[in-house]
């Protein structure tokens, strides 16, 4: 994993806040982005893309991140805001509002003066970097995915209550075929987005 953080403190930048988001191609809840800034140097072991890490390996890497982070903010953008810009711009506002909410232990915002973002751009007066694959080459992008991914993660686990049948707690509200078939079979919750269903719906 290259350090391109290192690259941009040895240029003078002090706060770099490393951004991902989790739940773009689910049929179902919010998208999530998580804003972290981690101290300078500081690689914790076993960190990568949260996809390709267990739960149990994610929920206790996520433990050692948070206390060990400077600042972390949470973006969320729901489903019918989903429904009415469309996910990529719902993402890139997700992403927006986590770097708008990032508090430090003290509960006191805090600004980065650098952004690093997986695969994207977002509408802030802040230099930033857009990264391919970001999760992979940048450790605070890898952070950022396993915090969003847990975050999200519990999210499901409330939604699968509030909304039963559709397996939200196993299948994290991606488009199983479990979850398709429930979707046909009730229809579509609350939490759906309806213009991800078309082809379910038969619309």
């Amino acid at each position: 994993m290259l350090n391109i953080e290192k690259k941009l403190q040895d240029k003078g930048y002090n706060f770099i806040a490393c951004i991902d988001e989790v739940g773009r191609g689910c049929l179902a809840g919010d998208v999530v982005a998580c804003a972290i800034i981690m101290p300078k140097g500081m690689i914790i072991e076993g960190v990568k893309d949260s996809k390709k890490l267990t739960a149990t390996k994610r929920e206790s890497l996520y433990s050692e991140i948070i206390k060990n982070s400077i600042a972390v903010g949470i973006g969320q953008v729901g489903p019918e805001t989903i429904d009415r810009i469309n996910i990529k711009e719902s993402t890139k506002l997700a992403m927006k509002k986590a770097v708008l909410n990032l508090k430090d232990k003290k509960n006191m915002c805090v600004t980065p003066d650098y952004l690093l973002i997986d695969a994207e751009r977002i509408s802030l007066d802040i230099p930033q970097t857009s990264l391919i694959k970001g999760d992979e080459i940048s450790h605070g992008i890898a952070c950022a995915s396993i915090v969003a991914k847990v975050y999200r993660d519990k999210l499901c686990e409330t939604w699968d209550k509030q909304y039963q049948g559709y397996k939200i707690y196993k299948n994290k509200g991606y488009g199983t075929k479990e979850h398709r078939e429930a979707i046909k079979l009730i229809g579509p919750s609350p939490i759906h987005r309806i213009s991800f269903l078309g082809n379910i719906l038969g619309k």
